[in-house]
């Protein structure tokens, strides 16, 4: 690429020609929205004083003449946001009723471009809603064309909430992430910087991120990145730089109450990664649960999409009440454990293997998710299923009670990869609510996540079942190398599905993913008469499809002398039968009896046998209920 200077209307552009997409030697991504950032935390006040020099180039095809701002807290200043809009449509009047000294702001006292400060506007981009404060829009003197530069300089003060989001305060325990302007991405079709919804997360290009924290002395520090240097202020204040390289977004947290644990994660094929583990005090004795889980998806996800490039990891154990658990950010992510974490219980290890699982569904692979969450987030949870399968079996339910504070283990209840791990009933009581290609941030808020992960795991996972595991890795792995470090589109993933499998899946995605219909195959009859005449059996089967989607399936007929017979239903039709004469009487029918199709919604009516079952069922249910209710009231008899 060969590179010159272009002066216009007193603003200097870089411009190469060919577009700069491609990675610069030794990069792993464009790196094209790169951060300097100095920022100071006043913990009593709870506020944050910055500054941030960004390096930005535009890759795109098409010139701009404006920049595009998220100023993310923003959305917490007051209800009128589109992001409280959105929450209190869910249902979340709590985080309305909160007092101003526990919302937050961003606001900012300046932005010069290439060394010219320019005023700017709010925007509201995705709902026209005026009183949402969370982009701004800067106009330039002059356009900045493809390949071309800007030296972009902000100052800002932000006030930290309590929580939200996963973001803010709890005593001295701060977690901070989305608390810097962050420039949106620029597309060829314009700059894609949505407002901040309740229902999405986050979308930016990658960079190279030096950062600069100023916090109390003594204060133990994690955030993106690895730690350059550290150095004692001479009042009260420490600041801690952190570096990281080929990352689109940058996270931080600060207490003095952690306690550190560090380890190394080493595979015969993959890279050697050091683990940082900031832990809770009181959570001291689980911290090789936490290492166990994230080297789980290091090795796991590792081995089937793609190895973990960054060489480091931080986990970060957040404090009780802070609501900062379950959150990915790069090189770092919350997990989140409790009191009391009894084994042959997959927590705290769901939520790391979910969390660390992100490093590569969302930070290596990095698509939009204001638009198409269901790309990292139903992947991840398709892949921590599978991971948490693979390491930690057997996994029993557990519950909490007295307050969350005491666990209490079924031991006899399994937890199921193809059921719980895929959120299989969450996904049915909103299959309906919205077609999965519509744009996240446009999902019904009450029902959006189980659209965006549920859904998509479950199909994967049906996906997995139609095409065999062999094939749906190589898709994935495929996908995962081809877009790392890049911005894909459910249309990319497509494509190489169609393209690794040999086979034409789009009738598959239509059904799933661009569609809202649902599957449910079922029997609706079975019957089987003797033909006293010739001394047979004839049997008659119905099968149905009483969902508007259309799924090929299996019919299995078992008949009383253990012999059977199987056939394949295109499932177009809302019904076929099938007719059998045999000297056995039938015993059962079942559709889809290898379960392919996880999606179907009403799993019940797959089966009929020709005798009802139900007085088995009652008795096992009875039963269960007898013993259960035995041990309810021995539990008492100890107390009284």
């Amino acid at each position: 690429m060969i590179e010159r200077l272009l002066v216009s209307g007193g603003v200097i552009l870089a411009v190469a020609a060919p577009v700069a997409q491609e990675a610069a030697p030794g990069a792993l991504s464009p790196r094209n929205a790169s951060y300097t950032i100095a920022a100071r935390l006043d913990p009593a006040r709870r506020t944050i004083d910055g500054t941030e020099r960004i390096a930005w180039r535009n890759i795109t095809a098409s010139a701009t003449g404006e920049l595009q701002f998220h100023l993310y807290w923003n959305a917490w200043r007051d209800t009128r946001s589109s992001w409280m809009r959105e929450r209190l449509l869910a249902g979340g009047r709590d985080l309305a009723d909160r007092p101003p000294q526990d919302r937050a702001s961003m606001d900012i006292s300046s932005i010069a471009v290439n060394g010219t400060t320019l005023p700017f506007t709010y925007i509201a981009p995705g709902d026209g809603n005026t009183d949402d404060r969370t982009v701004i829009r800067v106009a330039l003197p002059a356009a900045v064309p493809p390949g071309g530069a800007a030296d972009i300089r902000v100052t800002w003060r932000a006030h930290v909430p309590r929580t939200y989001a996963r973001t803010g305060a709890i005593a001295d325990y701060f977690f901070l992430a989305q608390w810097f302007p962050k420039l949106g991405v620029l597309q060829d079709t314009g700059w894609n910087c949505h407002q901040f919804h309740a229902a999405t997360e986050f979308f930016s290009d990658f960079g190279t991120y030096d950062v600069s924290l100023t916090v109390p002395d003594g204060w133990i520090v994690g955030a993106t990145g690895r730690e350059q240097s550290r150095k004692a202020n001479g009042d009260g204040t420490a600041t801690h730089r952190y570096r990281q390289d080929d990352v689109h977004d940058f996270a931080w947290t600060t207490s003095p109450d952690y306690v550190e644990f560090r380890q190394t994660f080493r595979h015969a094929t993959l890279p050697a990664v050091e683990m940082r583990l900031l832990l809770q005090p009181e959570h001291k004795g689980q911290e090789q649960r936490h290492f166990d889980a994230t080297i789980a998806a290091l090795r796991y996800y590792g081995e089937w999409y793609g190895a973990y490039p960054y060489g480091h990891v931080t986990v970060i154990d957040p404090a009780w009440q802070s609501g900062a658990g379950g959150m990915e950010y790069p090189t770092l992510f919350t997990a989140g454990s409790r009191w009391m974490a009894p084994r042959g219980v997959a927590s705290p290890e769901g939520v790391t293997v979910h969390e660390a699982g992100h490093q590569f569904w969302y930070g290596i692979v990095a698509n939009n998710e204001f638009e198409h969450a269901w790309l990292d987030e139903g992947f991840n949870t398709f892949s921590t299923a599978r991971a948490i399968e693979q390491a930690f079996t057997p996994n029993y339910l557990a519950e909490r009670y007295f307050g969350g504070f005491v666990p209490w283990v079924f031991r006899d209840i399994a937890i199921s990869r193809a059921t719980d791990g895929n959120r299989l009933g969450g996904y049915r009581s909103a299959a309906r609510m919205d077609a999965q290609i519509t744009p996240t941030f446009r999902y019904w808020p009450p029902t959006a996540g189980a659209i965006t992960y549920n859904k998509t795991a479950t199909w994967l996972h049906t996906l997995e079942r139609l095409l065999g595991w062999d094939t749906l890795q190589t898709i994935m792995t495929t996908y995962f190398q081809r877009w790392a470090f890049r911005h894909p589109t459910p249309e990319d993933f497509f494509a190489v599905a169609n393209e690794v499998s040999g086979r034409d899946l789009t009738w598959f995605f239509d059904e799933a993913v661009r569609g809202s219909h649902v599957f449910d195959y079922g029997i609706q009859l079975l019957r089987s008469e003797h033909d006293r005449e010739r001394d047979r059996h004839d049997t008659v089967v119905a099968v149905r499809r009483y969902g508007e989607a259309i799924f090929p399936v299996d019919v299995l007929v078992t008949f009383e002398d253990g012999s059977t017979a199987r056939e394949r239903w295109d499932g177009r039709d809302r019904w076929t039968m099938y007719r059998y004469t045999r000297a056995a009487k039938a015993k059962q029918a079942v559709v889809d009896p290898d379960r392919v199709l996880l999606l179907d919604l009403n799993y019940t009516n797959n089966s009929r046998t020709l005798v009802p079952r139900a007085g088995e069922a009652s008795r096992k249910w009875m039963l269960t209920w007898v013993a259960w209710a035995q041990d309810l009231l021995m539990t008492y008899g100890f107390f009284v």
